[in-house]
């Protein structure tokens, strides 16, 4: 099984920035997709960023042009640089890993999140 563990959240101010790392570790081959997701309370949890392996971006409209989602596959981590932050950004930050196991099963893991919280 794999663990995604997330951290880089906080507390920010309207149009600040922060960085957040999600490292995956365990026993896999591989990992196909890195994303990520955020949630609010009383709302479903929305995507934010996903990026295949090798593939291309993919960003919610709310977030283009500020968020930018990278990946170390060299160290099986994945990375969301969010800048210009508002405060509609403030949510539980998830990181989600498509991961194909030793038994060569494709399974979605979920970290077990991060909270960003923007401030007028």
């Amino acid at each position: 099984q794999v663990q995604l563990v997330e951290s880089g959240g906080g507390l920010v101010q309207a149009g600040g920035s922060l960085r957040l790392s999600c490292a995956a570790s365990g026993s896999f081959i591989s990992i196909n997709a890195m994303g990520w997701y955020r949630q609010v309370p009383g709302k479903q949890r929305e995507l934010v960023a996903t990026m295949p392996n090798g593939g291309s971006t993919n960003y919610a409209d709310s977030v283009k042009g500020r968020f930018t989602i990278s990946r170390d596959n060299a160290k099986s981590t994945s990375y969301l640089q969010m800048n210009s932050l508002k405060p509609e950004d403030t949510a539980i930050y998830y990181c989600n890993a498509e991961v194909v196991s030793l038994r060569r099963n494709v399974y979605n893991s979920w970290g077990q999140g991060t909270q960003v919280t923007v401030s007028s």
